[in-house]
C-alpha cells in the first residue's frame, strides 16, 4: 500500500508532496523529506502520497482527494528518463499520466520540481500543461511561494520560480541556501525505513551543487555551479537520526564526495569521533583526483563500503574532450590507492562522446582491466541534455536529423528533451559489438546490453536486485550486483567440487 499521510487538520494551510516515481529498486525521495521539514518549519501541513510502492496509483490519487483540497500539489521529478542508452526508457511520459490523474481530481496549484525538472523546466511544464515549478532548492523558494498563494497572491517574485505567462515561460534566479549554517532537517517524513527494506539504503546529501565543466553534465545545470557545504555535525546528526530507525547502509548523494577534500575529510573525522564508522556502511561517488592515501583512509575508518569513481576514460585526449580536469595517470593512482587501503571501487566509464575512435576505446578498456577495480560499469553512448557544452556543440555541428553522431528521438527535437544520445559515428556500424569484443567477457564488466536482465548494470526497474534486497542484501547496487556475481560464482565451485566427489 503506498504511503499516505492522514493529518488531523484540513485547512487551507495544507500541502500535498507527490512522488511520482516507480523504479524499482526503490529510492527513498530525499527531496521530499527535506521540503516536508522546511514546509513544516513555515507554519504549514504536510501530507505525502507516494506511489513508489502503490499498487494502484489511480485508486490511491482518488482516494486522497476524495477529502477536503490541499491548498497545493507539489510533484517531485527525480528523472527525465534513464539516461541508459539500450533503453532510452522515457520516464516523463510516465509522470505525466499520474499528474494528469491529479488534475482531474483537484483545482489546486499543481508545482512541479525534482532534480529532474530543473535541468530543463519550461519543457517539462509545457509538456505537462502546467503553469508553476521551482528549479534548484525548493526548500527556500517552494515555502514562500506557497505562502503568496495563501494569500491570493501570484508569487512571481519568488526566486527560482518557474511560470507560464503570454509568451511562454519566465524562469526567476535562484537563491540558494547556506547549508553550512542550517541544522540536520528530520527525516520522518518518507518511510526511510520501507525505502532501506526494499531499496537497499538510505540516502543524505553533503553538500550540493557543483563547479566542474564536464560537458555533458546535468548537475550544475540543475543543482547550481557553486558548491554548498553542509557542516559535519549536520551530516552526523542526519546519520544518526536514520539510524536510530534501523537503517545502517546510505548512499551520499553528492556529485562527488571528495571535492573539496577538506570538506570530506572533516565529514569522516566528525562520523569517526561519533564511532558511527563502526555502526554505519556507506558508499558515495568521487572524483578521481584529487584523492590521497590519507582521505582513502580517514573514508574507511568512518565506514565507507565502496567508491563509485565516474571516470569516464583512461584516454588522456577524451579526458580532455569530455572537459575533465584529470589525467589518465591520475585514475591509475586511484586505483593503486584503495587497493593498498583496501577499499571496494568501481569506475563508471561514460564512452562513446565526442572524438571517441576504435583506438580510443581499446585503449580505455585495456587500460582499466590492468587497473583492476572491483567492477567496471560501461554507459556506451552520451545523453545529451539542454544546458550543456555537449548540447551546444552538437547544435554548432549543424542539423540534428543530419548528425551521424546522435541516436534516440532526434527528428523534431532541437531541445533535447527525449533521449538523444551522442555514439561517435568514428565507432563504425556496431559499436556495441566491438565493445563487448574488447571486454572479452571479463567478469568484472558489467552487461551493457538490453539483453540479459539478471546482469544488467541499468538500475531501471532491475529484477536481479529487487530480489536481492528481499533477500536482505544491503548497500549500493552495483555493490549488490558485485556480490551477487561473486556469490554465484562460489556456488558453481562448490557444485563442481560436489559432482567430482
Amino acid at each position: 500500500m503506498t504511503r499516505i499521510a492522514s493529518p488531523s487538520r484540513r485547512d487551507a494551510q495544507r500541502v500535498l508532496l507527490v512522488n511520482p516515481n516507480r523504479m524499482k529498486p526503490g529510492v527513498a525521495p530525499i527531496a521530499l523529506d527535506y521540503l516536508a521539514h522546511a514546509l513544516r518549519q513555515a507554519g504549514f501541513e504536510v501530507d505525502l502520497l507516494d506511489l513508489c510502492f502503490s499498487s494502484d496509483p489511480a485508486q490511491d490519487i482518488e482516494r486522497y482527494f476524495a477529502g477536503a483540497p490541499p491548498l497545493a500539489v507539489a510533484v517531485t521529478l527525480r528523472n527525465s528518463d534513464d539516461c541508459w542508452f539500450a533503453s532510452r526508457d522515457f520516464c516523463l511520459s510516465r509522470y505525466q499520466e499520474i499528474i494528469e490523474q491529479i488534475k482531474a481530481r483537484t483545482a489546486a496549484p499543481i508545482i512541479l520540481g525534482g532534480s529532474g525538472f530543473s535541468v530543463m523546466p519550461e519543457a517539462i511544464l509545457a509538456y505537462c500543461g502546467l503553469e508553476l515549478g521551482v528549479w534548484g532548492e525548493g526548500e527556500y523558494s517552494l515555502p514562500r511561494l506557497l505562502s503568496r498563494l495563501a494569500q491570493g497572491r501570484d508569487g512571481h517574485d519568488v526566486p527560482g520560480l518557474v511560470y507560464a505567462t503570454a509568451g511562454g515561460y519566465h524562469r526567476n534566479r535562484p537563491r540558494y541556501l547556506d547549508l553550512g549554517g542550517t541544522a540536520a532537517p528530520r527525516r520522518d517524513t518518507v518511510d526511510n525505513r520501507r525505502y532501506f527494506e526494499e531499496g537497499g539504503m538510505g540516502s543524505i546529501e553533503t553538500k550540493r551543487g557543483c563547479s566542474k565543466a564536464c560537458i555533458y553534465c546535468a548537475d550544475p545545470v540543475g543543482k547550481g555551479r557553486r558548491v554548498r557545504l553542509r557542516s559535519p555535525d549536520s551530516v552526523a546528526d542526519e546519520i544518526e537520526m536514520l539510524l536510530g530507525t534501523g537503517i545502517d547502509h546510505f548512499h551520499l548523494c553528492d556529485s562527488e564526495f571528495n571535492l573539496p577534500p577538506a570538506h570530506a575529510e572533516s565529514i569522516c573525522l566528525k562520523l569517526v569521533e561519533r564511532g558511527l564508522g563502526d555502526k554505519v556502511r556507506w558508499y558515495t561517488y568521487a572524483s578521481p583526483a584529487p584523492f590521497s592515501p590519507g582521505l582513502a583512509s580517514l573514508m574507511r575508518r568512518a565506514g565507507c563500503a565502496g567508491i563509485n569513481f565516474g571516470v569516464d576514460s583512461a584516454c588522456d585526449r577524451m579526458l580532455r574532450t569530455l572537459g575533465r580536469d584529470y589525467t589518465a595517470e591520475e585514475v591509475g593512482q586511484t586505483a593503486q590507492v584503495c587497493h593498498r587501503q583496501g577499499l571496494v571501487f568501481m569506475y563508471d566509464l561514460l564512452l562513446g562522446g565526442p572524438g571517441e575512435t576504435g583506438e580510443s576505446l581499446r585503449e580505455t578498456i585495456e587500460a582499466v582491466k590492468r587497473l583492476s577495480p572491483h567492477r567496471v560499469g560501461p554507459s556506451l553512448g552520451v545523453r545529451i541534455f539542454p544546458g550543456t557544452r555537449l548540447a551546444a556543440m552538437v547544435r554548432d555541428q549543424g542539423p540534428l536529423a543530419q548528425n551521424r553522431n546522435l541516436q534516440g528521438t532526434v527528428a523534431g527535437d532541437e531541445g533535447f528533451f527525449a533521449p538523444i544520445f551522442y555514439l561517435s559515428a568514428e565507432l563504425g556500424p556496431d559499436p556495441q559489438s566491438y565493445l563487448a569484443e574488447l571486454i572479452g567477457g571479463d567478469e568484472r564488466f558489467f552487461f551493457t546490453s538490453r539483453e540479459g536482465a539478471d546482469k544488467n548494470y541499468n538500475y531501471n526497474d532491475n529484477t536481479a536486485l529487487v530480489s536481492a534486497i528481499r533477500q536482505g542484501y544491503r548497500g549500493a547496487f552495483w555493490d549488490i550486483l558485485r556480490r551477487l556475481a561473486g556469490e554465484a560464482v562460489r556456488l558453481s565451485h562448490d557444485e563442481a567440487k560436489g559432482g567430482a566427489a
